[in-house]
């Protein structure tokens, strides 16, 4: 179902501006893996193969850097528990 009335804006100035952004561009990078395996699969004799195949590493790799950015972010906005005694 749709919303009819979205969620305001979170300030720029928050975390959550950031986890956001940081989701978003996971988002655009998993869907241009998608496409990236796709054209793979289809292509497989083609000579442009390990070009794709470096496409894939690399966006591979821009994803793992993005998710530890995302965790370290989300780590970062939990409140702090004080463990001492």
């Amino acid at each position: 179902m749709l919303k009819i009335v979205p969620d305001p804006p979170h300030p720029t100035d928050s975390p959550h501006a950031l986890e956001d952004t940081l989701v978003n561009a996971t988002e655009y990078l998993m869907c241009a893996l998608a496409v990236a395996l796709h054209a793979f699969s289809t292509l497989p004799k083609s000579p442009a193969t390990m070009m794709l195949l470096t496409v894939v590493h690399e966006l591979d790799a821009a994803r793992t850097l993005l998710e530890s950015a995302l965790a370290q972010v989300q780590m970062s906005a939990r409140p702090q528990v004080d463990t001492r005694h």
